[in-house]
């Protein structure tokens, strides 16, 4: 098998330029603040809309922990249990309102293979109807698949 190319009993063969599936997430207000709460994040941006709309926004907003958290989602949705995330990397761009649909999609950046592991680069983004919420980059490790 050439070095371009890995397979995972997940997703099946891949290579360089392929598309992960889309994940794609209706956020509500309930969401939103149950994540910030989740993650001991008690900014009031995130859970009090009157808060948020002194400080010049239109409503709460979904908080960075949330989005690591919804990007590894992705990533191991598409990848499969046996998947480790090594590495991620993300930028925000536009929040991430009540009433929102988050769309996550990817693509294969880079595969190698050495010994049973299989290392996955993937490039990915979120993007909202107000543009793109999150562009990043991550490392996964897979079993070779035999």
């Amino acid at each position: 098998m050439s070095p371009d190319r890995a397979t995972s009993p997940a997703v099946g063969p891949m290579a360089v330029g392929d598309a992960l599936p889309s994940l794609e997430l209706d956020m509500t207000a309930t969401l939103i603040a149950a994540g910030a709460i989740a993650t001991r994040d008690f900014m009031p941006v995130h859970h009090d809309r009157a808060y948020a709309n002194a400080q010049g926004a239109p409503d709460i907003f979904m908080n960075i922990l949330s989005d690591t958290g919804y990007c590894s989602r992705f990533l191991t949705d598409w990848a499969g249990p046996d998947a480790m995330l090594r590495r991620l990397a993300i930028r925000l761009g536009v929040p991430v309102f009540p009433g929102d649909r988050l769309v996550y999609t990817g693509e294969v950046a880079g595969v190698t293979t050495e010994g049973d592991e299989r290392t996955v680069e993937v490039a990915f983004r979120a993007t909202t109807a107000l543009g793109e919420h999150v562009t990043g980059s991550a490392t996964l490790t897979l079993p070779s698949g035999g």
